[in-house]
């Protein structure tokens, strides 16, 4: 088999097995410098309109992965009743029982300075920024899942932005875009149902 084809199926597969991961615990399958290079070269060779970068991510590992979602539950603590908090908890504390998070960001300074260089396209750099960042959370994802962990994409940050920027001194200019809790898995999502068909895909030559 030719190396790049060899290449192409590995990728593929992982794209397949790429889950939503629910059930994960705080056991490592890699090492933490393995974990950080893994984001580090997805931050890094992950395009961007313009070669804008202006994608952020922070890591958070052990203490630090638990102190977030502990700001999480609180704050979901003071907006859910009392009486349906239980299932809040139960997800909360799914995530928690995780290894590590990965929080997403987006340099809205870089955004800015973009649409003043180049005015005509303006309207469209926001746009673009999230396309990039979109590209990233698939990146690592994909490569998280390819080293055996489990993760899922939450979007929580609307009610816990200020306190996650003061606790990890987070710029003002980033906007709060997603975070990925992962670790390894111990219970598996059901088959996923695939409706692709000839009205989403037209080829034409």
């Amino acid at each position: 088999m030719e190396i790049g084809e060899n290449m192409k199926k590995n990728f593929f597969d992982a794209i397949k097995e790429r889950r939503t991961f629910y059930g994960i615990s705080k056991e490592s399958v890699v090492s933490d410098e393995r974990i950080t290079e893994l984001v580090e070269n997805a931050v890094k060779y992950t395009p961007s309109a313009f070669n804008s970068q202006s994608s952020r991510v922070i890591l958070l590992l052990d203490s630090q992965h638990d102190k977030f979602w502990d700001i999480t539950m609180e704050a979901l603590r003071k907006i859910v009743p009392e009486a349906v908090f239980k299932q809040t908890e139960d997800k909360i504390n799914s995530f928690k029982n995780g290894y590590g998070t990965v929080l997403y960001f987006e340099d809205q300074a870089v955004v800015k300075s973009l649409q003043e260089q180049f005015a005509l396209y303006k309207e469209n750099f926001p746009v673009w920024s999230l396309q990039s960042s979109g590209m990233l959370q698939m990146v690592i994802w994909t490569a998280l899942e390819a080293e055996g962990f489990g993760a899922s994409l939450q979007h929580y940050g609307e009610i816990i932005n200020s306190e996650v920027r003061k606790e990890w001194n987070i710029p003002e200019d980033w906007k709060f875009i997603g975070q990925m809790p992962f670790g390894k898995p111990v219970v598996w999502p059901e088959e996923k149902q695939y409706n692709v068909s000839q009205d989403h895909i037209k080829v034409y030559k």
